[in-house]
Parts: structure tokens; sequence; C-alpha cells
């Protein structure tokens, strides 16, 4: 390899020092602690100064600040924070999102349900004739309308649903939380009884709301513009690596900058072959060079099956890099790597970055389904590395990864 050509090496931490996914976990723990304590003690400071009417009010008022708490750190777990994803991992911090989501679920019931039953208390009027007063105040009736969509998105997103739901239906329905929240923040500005008790207040849930909205804008629209328009990715080749497999490579400006790793992935666009909508993640099949970027894919879906069409030449929209399967999270010089069909993509470019042995553990079907089966034997052979490709249809009594059979 020339020097222009060669794998961007990082530099590896393999001894001492805390794990950086360990790290980001304790300082996200650490913010999200720090801000709930400062929501207690600002409840309990406007509580105790100018008390709701009855208990079922105060247990609403409760949910509601807890509740604007949640769409922040729902804000900022989707807002692709690189700090954190590089560290943690999108698939992790989707697993937050997932549970945060359905906090969100039950505190958005509970919120409007408590204040309107306590308002029907006090009132001494039913349930249904004070939802109905309430839907007269505007800034009420904009929560309500938040509250609706919330509940609608989690609907959507429960397992037996989404199944019936194409990728991309699902996520125009996702796109409705965004709608949630810009009217979450509309009622908020108008309920005075805690979010609005004082100068303190006011300050502390705008500083919050506004590094939340940036971070989303920054992170999901504008970072992706300004990569896009500076690095000017097309379509440079698009090579058949089997019968339903194929790989695509692409080429930009100043592609050094774009500081992806191997073993990371992009969510790609190919404009003009596909709609906008159609945007799948793939994983880099080879370490970057600074030069080109190569993804290889499987046809399982439209827009994979469709890349063997790609003309030479269409430009490509990504996001990201994304993902936390690098070397930035190994901590010895002895690296195991596993991988299943075409999940090998992301550790064929990392046995290429990677430098100490390695092992590869490889489960196919068969020696045929083995894709990238001759780079990474190459690359094994001018590196401490080994290959093992297991082979054969899991059942009973065969489980490719039963110690006996790994031995």
């Amino acid at each position: 390899m020339t020097a222009a050509n060669q794998p961007l090496r990082q530099t590896v931490r393999t001894t001492g020092g805390i794990a950086p996914r360990r790290a980001a976990q304790r300082v996200a723990w650490l913010v999200a602690l720090v801000n709930l304590a400062a929501v207690e003690v600002m409840f309990y400071v406007a509580e105790t100064a100018k008390p709701a009417p009855n208990t079922l009010i105060t247990i609403g008022r409760f949910l509601g600040l807890h509740l604007a708490l949640l769409m922040i750190t729902q804000l900022l777990l989707i807002a692709r924070l690189p700090w954190l994803e590089r560290r943690i991992g999108m698939d992790r911090l989707t697993s937050w999102h997932r549970w945060v989501g359905l906090s969100l679920f039950w505190v958005v019931l509970g919120h409007p349900t408590f204040v309107i039953l306590g308002y029907a208390s006090f009132y001494h009027v039913s349930f249904f004739d004070q939802f109905v007063d309430f839907t007269g105040v505007v800034p009420t009736l904009l929560g309500m309308f938040a509250a609706a969509l919330v509940v609608a998105v989690v609907a959507f997103s429960v397992r037996l649903v989404r199944r019936r739901l194409s990728y991309e239906a699902w996520h125009a329905v996702h796109m409705l939380i965004y709608a949630a929240i810009t009217l979450a923040i509309i009622h908020q500005t108008f309920e005075a009884s805690t979010f609005n008790y004082s100068i303190v207040t006011r300050v502390y849930w705008w500083t919050l709301w506004t590094v939340a909205v940036l971070a989303f804008l920054i992170g999901r629209f504008l970072t992706p513009l300004v990569r896009n328009a500076r690095h000017r990715l097309r379509v440079s080749a698009v090579v058949p690596e089997g019968p339903d497999v194929v790989s695509v490579y692409v080429t930009g400006r100043d592609l050094q900058r774009l500081r992806a790793r191997a073993g990371q992935f992009m969510i790609w666009r190919f404009l003009g072959h596909n709609r906008w909508w159609q945007a799948n993640p793939f994983s880099l099949s080879a370490a970057p060079d600074g030069q080109s970027l190569r993804l290889t894919a499987k046809a399982v879906g439209t827009t994979s099956a469709g890349l063997r069409q790609l003309p030479v030449g269409t430009r490509v929209f990504v996001e990201g890099p994304y993902g936390a399967l690098t070397t930035m999270h190994r901590r010895r010089e002895g690296t195991l790597l596993i991988a299943g069909g075409i999940g090998i993509t992301p550790i064929r470019s990392l046995l290429e970055e990677l430098n100490g042995s390695a092992v590869v553990l490889y489960r196919v079907r068969s020696d045929a389904d083995a894709v990238l089966l001759a780079e990474l034997q190459e690359l094994a052979g001018s590196r401490d590395a080994r290959i093992h490709v297991l082979t054969g249809r899991t059942g009973p009594g065969n489980d490719p990864f039963a110690p006996e059979i790994l031995r």
C-alpha cells in the first residue's frame, strides 16, 4: 500500500484507566441525577410557598415537572451527540430511548388525569365536564394535543403494531414526537404554578430546553447538511461479491475530516435512485483510508436489493458515522471478534485496523455464504490473526458456539 491509501490508524489504549463506555455512562447518570434533584427541590419550594388546592393537583404538578424532564432527556437521546454516541453506541442509546419513551407514556397519561381529577374535585364537577372546560383554555388544550401525540407514537411503537408497519410508515408516525415537544414547550411557557414560579425556575427550564433543542437541531440536521456539502459523496464503483451481495465504493472530498472509524456504520441515501425517506444503516466493510468508503450489503429489502443497479456517479447523502464498535473500546492486546452472515462487514473493517493477536469466529450455513472470506484470510495472513468459519445448520446438538465445539 502507498501512504495515500493506507487505513487511518487510531491510537489504541489497551490498559489502565476507566473504559470509555463506563465513563460516559457515569457522566450521563450524574447529569440525569443532578437535574432530577434540582427538579425535586424546585417542586418542594414552589409547593411550600404556594400549595395546590388538593393532593390530586399536587400529584399532577409533580408528574408535569418530571414529564418535561423526560421529554428533554428523550430529545437529547435522539440528538445523536457524538461524545455519547462514540462511547455508548447507538444500540444502547436506542435502548435507553425505548425505556424513557415507556416512562414518558405513563407519565403523560398520569399528569393530565390527576390535574383534571383534582380540579373536578375542587369545583365539584364531573371528570368529563372538567375536561371539556380545559379544552377552552388554549395552553391547556395544546398540552392535551401534545399528550395525545405522545400516546399515539408509543402505541405505534408497540412491537405487535410495529411489525405490521413498513419502516417508512413507522418513521413518519415517529416524527409526531417533534410536534408533541413543540406543543409541550408552548404549554409549559404558560404554566405559572411551578415552571414559572421564580426567575431561577424560568432560567433553569429555558436553559434545559435551549440546550436540548439546539443539540437536536445540530446533531440531526445541521451537521449532516454541512458534512455532505463539504464531502460531496458519489458512488465510484459497484462490485458484486456474490449472488445477493454487493459492495458499493463511495468517494468524495476531504474524507479524512469525516472521522469515520473501522467498525462504524452510516445511514445511507442514494439520491435519485431511491426516495428520500428510504435510508438504510450499512456498516463500513473496509477501514476508512481518507480516500474512499465502502459498504457491503445483502439483498434483504427494497433498498439493499437495488444497490446492484446503482449507477456510478450517483450522489450519496450520509448521516454518521455512528457506532461504538471501534478500537476505542479495546482493553487488551488480544481480540475476539464474532460475526454471523452479512454481519461480518464491521468485523472485516476492524480486522484491517487491529494490531496484536485476533481471532475471528465467522458463523455461516456454508462456505459459499461466507462473504468477504478471501479478504479476511488475506488480512489474517498479513497479521497475527486466525479466521474460523463455523458452518452448518443450528439445531439440537449442533450449537457452533457450545464450549466443546469452540475448544
